[in-house]
């Protein structure tokens, strides 16, 4: 079986074989969140992706060394209400200090990743813990030429570095697509061009978030975090870049511009981008009204919910799409989720049912294959989902007495449907909740009252035993009799 894995590189535009440039050490780098507000949907993709990445880089038996970065320094303006940074405005709104704000939303990030059961990346570097390192880089651009000082600030020039290199390169742009979408802004006087971007911002007297440097009191531009901090825990060269397609233009080609203008050449190998996620085919939008927190998703609070979603739930909807397509978000789809990731659980659980035979009469021998062939076709974790469903329609042919399975064809379908649904996709096996304590505590629950009703039918209480089956049901349970004694399933 050949495990040689092809991904797409959005810089080449094409499907390209995956070869490490210091195998088997691989250096990947994601962007991460920007602490102002609660994780969302948006969030959640992203992350999920890439650590279905960093799962199978480390699967293949490659040493990951997984980067991503926490935005967490004053560079929105562009993006605020009234031009404020909008950490630096909650801060003053709520007499808070601005790291105060950061780690909040941070703390909260990273207890819905766990929720979503997101492995933590090898290093998580602050923006705000390497000014360092960004005034090294600023300093580098300016050296080589391709960048200048305004007013206390310093721009990229996108103009002298698109004469000796391509700017929009990654994203297919040229400088004229570039000046004819810019938007006017403040601070575009100072500029020789309106399509340079900040390398460093001079702050204005009331911008709390401010460091020293060369050239004024201020802050570094948001693009010069991810160069500076994947070079600094990377090297000079290192294997993949992702993130959201959202980044692609500008940040991410900004990026390259200035790797190429600091060191001379590129930094990345291999640069990977999901697509994102629209609600009822709009794009999420805090101004639509249609933006949901994960939060709000796991509690069921937000008005355009039906129900509470459990983020295993979450976790499958965004895994049975391939990660470059867009996946919609609708109850309808989410609730077809939920009952498709109960599908295999429940064909997992049956495999602890199943008595070996002397023949195997259902198609399980090449699922593990068939499984490696979709990972290593960039990711396809929709067809690896869509193999494991018919592995689990073998599973309740066999229990069903319909088929027969060998013992070592057995313990293949149960180590390979365990390997790719826990270790590579990362569901949990038990999907009702985050909570495993709580998990136990709820079917403890459960089990306890369908002794009671046993007692109760031992004891020819029927109308005891009838209440207890009778409520169980009107709470969504569904309460089986076998001859081997009671199943349940919510």
């Amino acid at each position: 079986m050949d495990n040689t894995l092809i991904i797409y590189n959005t810089l080449t535009r094409r499907k390209e074989r995956f070869e490490p440039l210091h195998a088997p050490h691989v250096g990947m780098y994601v962007c991460g969140p920007t602490v102002y507000g609660d994780a969302h949907l948006g969030h959640a993709r992203p992350a999920i992706t890439f650590d279905l990445l960093f799962r199978y880089l480390k699967h293949l038996g490659y040493k990951v060394r997984y980067v991503r970065n926490i935005t967490d320094v004053g560079h929105l303006e562009h993006d605020a209400d009234d031009g404020e940074d909008k950490i630096a405005k909650k801060a003053r709104l709520e007499q808070l200090e601005p790291m105060e704000v950061a780690q909040y939303y941070i703390n909260r990030y990273h207890k819905a990743m766990e929720e979503l059961n997101v492995l933590p990346p090898s290093i998580e570097p602050h923006a705000s813990g390497h000014i360092i390192e960004q005034i090294e880089l600023v300093k580098e651009i300016l050296d080589n030429g391709y960048a200048y000082e305004s007013k206390g600030s310093v721009y990229f020039d996108v103009a002298k570095y698109n004469k000796d290199h391509h700017y929009g390169k990654l994203s297919g742009r040229n400088l004229d697509d570039v000046l004819n979408t810019t938007r006017e802004l403040d601070g575009q006087d100072e500029k020789h061009n309106p399509a340079d971007f900040a390398l460093w911002k001079c702050a204005q007297p009331e911008h709390i978030m401010r460091w020293p440097s060369p050239w004024s009191n201020g802050f570094p531009g948001w693009h010069c975090e991810c160069t500076a901090m994947g070079r600094k825990y990377l090297g000079n060269h290192f294997d993949i870049h992702g993130g959201g397609m959202d980044l692609v233009f500008p940040h991410h080609e900004c990026e390259i511009a200035q790797s190429v203008a600091s060191q001379g050449d590129d930094m990345v190998k291999y640069w990977m981008h999901n697509n994102m996620i629209t609600i009822n085919g709009t794009k999420m939008g805090k101004s639509l009204g249609n933006f949901i927190t994960l939060d709000e998703f796991f509690n069921g609070t937000h008005k355009l919910l039906a129900q509470a979603y459990t983020p295993m739930t979450i976790r499958f909807f965004i895994l049975q799409a391939h990660y470059r397509s867009t996946v919609d978000f609708s109850n309808e789809a989410l609730q077809a989720a939920e009952k498709g990731l109960q599908r295999l659980t429940e064909a997992l659980a049956n495999i602890e049912k199943i008595t070996p035979a002397d023949k195997t009469t259902v198609e399980v021998a090449d699922l593990r294959s068939k499984c490696y062939d979709a990972m290593n076709d960039d990711l396809n974790s929709p067809i690896v989902i869509s193999n494991l469903f018919d592995a689990a329609k073998a599973i309740n042919n066999i229990v069903a007495g319909n088929a027969t399975i060998t013992a070592e064809d057995l313990a293949e379908l149960k180590d390979t449907m365990r390997t790719f649904m826990f270790d590579i996709l990362g569901l949990k096996e038990n999907v009702q909740s985050g909570n495993e304590g709580n998990n136990k505590a709820y079917a403890g629950a459960i089990d306890l009252l369908l002794e009671l009703r046993k007692q109760a039918k031992a004891n020819k209480d029927w109308a005891t035993a009838d209440k207890i089956r009778n409520d169980l049901t009107a709470l969504g349970f569904q309460i089986k009799d076998t001859k081997d004694g009671v199943e349940w399933k919510l």
